[in-house]
């Protein structure tokens, strides 16, 4: 193996249960073993770090899993072609509505179809004749945003009539929820349960559900950092593989890393009402340890949307781009498959 071109670097970060893989490489020392330090960003907001991934200032990140395919197709922002060499997580996504407007609704377990729900909802809005319903999503171009969609749309729900989607950072809506700037949202862990825990309102839906298995975030690089620093990219995948290869390994582990993401670099006192770390089970069906090799045909559900996007202003979804974007060549090289 090539030794790393970079000793140092900088991975950016949004604060959530999936940033766990990077917070565990960093505190377990699976980076420095890898033979780089590593510097972790926490970002307030999902366009933050696309920006700065795409300046240059990090070096890589913790994105949502469809931002490289936006990035590389100039969604948003000028086109940068960005690469999704490793898998950090799977699930982890919760719908979540206010007390007022969940009430009566069910619990979300296995054997619970989450269009029940939806259908609860839309019953609720036809005799609700005042303002829309206010719904949060982290980003346009992420599974939050489609998966809310694709709910709603189970409860045969005019979104365009009947609620108000916006854009928040996932670290701001519970406190939003709380006082009523908005009425929903749809977000990763660990802000759902406890939006839930608050009482502020109950967890409706999963994104799991929804999507079963797919991924919901990725490390992201651009594809000329990339070329510029192979052996870096390398060690990184490595030591981020190692890192799940750990957590997966034992309950004290888990527990271990629990206690990593309540550091106030980190998630801080948002995870104080976990008693564990990603469980697989309901409410968000978190899977922090499932295979971490990505490739084109997982993406093929967000690359439907995205390739909507695309037709809106009179352009196509190319395969080679969300090959490119997705291949696992990367990753088959670090780990030697």
């Amino acid at each position: 193996m090539s030794a790393p071109e970079l000793e140092r670097m900088t991975l950016g970060f949004i604060p959530l249960i999936d940033a766990a893989l990077p917070i565990i490489a960093r505190e377990a020392g699976f980076f420095t073993a890898e033979g780089i330090e590593v510097t972790l960003s926490r970002e307030n907001a999902w366009s933050t770090l696309r920006d700065k991934l795409a300046s240059g200032l990090l070096d890589s990140a913790h994105l949502l899993s469809p931002m490289p395919l936006a990035m590389s197709l100039g969604l948003s922002r000028a086109p940068c072609e960005t690469l999704a060499p490793l898998i950090l997580g799977r699930g982890g996504n919760t719908i979540v509505l206010s007390r007022r407007w969940s009430q009566g609704m069910h619990a979300i377990a296995e054997d619970r179809d989450p269009r029940c729900n939806a259908q609860a909802f839309a019953a609720r809005l036809a005799d609700h004749h005042g303002e829309p319903p206010r719904l949060a999503m982290v980003y346009p171009y992420s599974c939050q945003h489609y998966q809310l969609r694709e709910w709603l749309a189970s409860g045969d729900i005019d979104i365009q009539r009947r609620i108000q989607l916006s854009v928040m950072p996932p670290q701001r809506m519970v406190e939003a929820m709380a006082n009523g700037a908005i009425d929903g949202f749809c977000v990763g862990e660990p802000w759902g349960s406890l939006a839930q825990h608050r009482d502020l309102g109950s967890i409706v839906a999963s994104g799991a559900q929804c999507w079963p298995g797919h991924p919901e975030k990725v490390l992201g690089v651009t594809a000329a950092w990339a070329l510029r620093y192979p052996a870096t990219l390398a060690a990184l995948i490595r030591a981020l593989h190692k890192a799940g290869q750990w957590l997966a390994a034992s309950p004290d582990n888990a527990r271990r890393a629990l206690d990593w993401l309540a550091l106030p670099p980190y998630l801080d006192r948002s995870v104080a009402h976990l008693a564990a770390l990603a469980p697989p089970t309901a409410p968000a069906w978190q899977n922090l340890i499932g295979d971490p090799r990505p490739s084109a045909e997982i993406m093929s559900h967000v690359a439907e949307h995205l390739d909507q996007h695309m037709h809106e202003s009179g352009r196509a979804l190319d395969m080679h781009t969300l090959s490119t974007c997705y291949s696992p060549a990367h990753f088959d090289a670090a780990t030697h498959q």
